[in-house]
């Protein structure tokens, strides 16, 4: 299908959704790097290795909690902070600007994983200078909505 993210592409993508994102990594289930972006070829492993050994000491901090491991995680570093959702599959981490919103950076995240594994592509909104179909409405902002489960559903045209 043409269109479908790779993951050598979805680090990228995930920067390209996000102007607080600085650089990302994508690792599969067995914690290899499976594609980045921001950060040169010689420093990815570093910051993908980083990424893992972050979430395995969320997991040990969260191993007697009911619920299971957390899917997502923010860390608030000197001059930035650290966002990181994972999957089954994959996990996908940015290093983003100190002022990025955690909720709209995690919501970025688990989109970009969604399209990964098969989902829909993201769609961007457009400005309303640049709407050419008539006046504004609802129906038409959920058509554009950034993550297509908040719009219309286009399997069922709904």
């Amino acid at each position: 299908m043409a269109g479908t993210l790779t993951p050598e592409r979805t680090a990228e993508r995930l920067c390209e959704l996000s102007t607080d994102a600085r650089a990302a990594v994508l690792l599969d289930a067995a914690g290899s790097l499976a594609g980045f972006h921001g950060v040169p070829q010689t420093e990815s492993r570093e910051l993908g290795e980083l990424a893992r050994e972050l979430f395995e000491g969320v997991d040990r901090a969260h191993r007697d909690l009911p619920g299971g491991p957390p899917e997502q995680m923010e860390a608030q570093v000197e001059g930035g902070a650290v966002y990181a959702s994972r999957t089954p599959r994959w996990t996908l981490a940015v290093v983003a600007r100190r002022g990025a919103l955690s909720s709209l950076m995690l919501m970025d995240l688990r989109a970009v994983l969604a399209e990964l594994e098969g989902g829909p592509p993201i769609r961007r909104s457009s400005a309303a200078a640049e709407a050419t179909s008539g006046p504004a409405t609802e129906e038409a902002a959920a058509r554009e909505s950034p993550v297509p489960e908040l719009g219309e559903d286009p399997r069922n045209g709904a």
